[in-house]
């Protein structure tokens, strides 16, 4: 049961550094070169399905003329520690 635990943490693990990439990468106003576009593409498939709902739970924060504070990433890596948290408890 314990391994179960272990490849549960490490799933959340690695969501967690996709949620970090997509942060990063949404700082950056880069044009991406074709070999790297497929790995951002990827990053934001995988994160979208999960953001999406949260910006509609929890509105932007207006910080100037046109410009938005988004939370929700903030708070889906918050949900992920906790998820990580309570697997360890409940495996560990």
């Amino acid at each position: 049961m314990e391994a179960v635990g272990d490849i549960l943490w490490w799933i959340l693990l690695a969501y967690l550094l996709a949620v970090f990439a997509r942060v990063i990468i949404g700082w950056l106003p880069v044009r991406w070169p074709r070999g790297i576009r497929s790995a951002v593409v990827f990053i934001y498939d995988i994160t979208e399905p999960v953001l999406s709902p949260l910006r509609r739970l929890i509105p932007a924060i207006p910080v100037g003329e046109g410009v938005a504070l988004d939370l929700s990433p903030t708070v889906l890596i918050l949900l992920i520690v906790f998820l990580q948290w309570l697997v360890r408890k409940v495996f560990g």
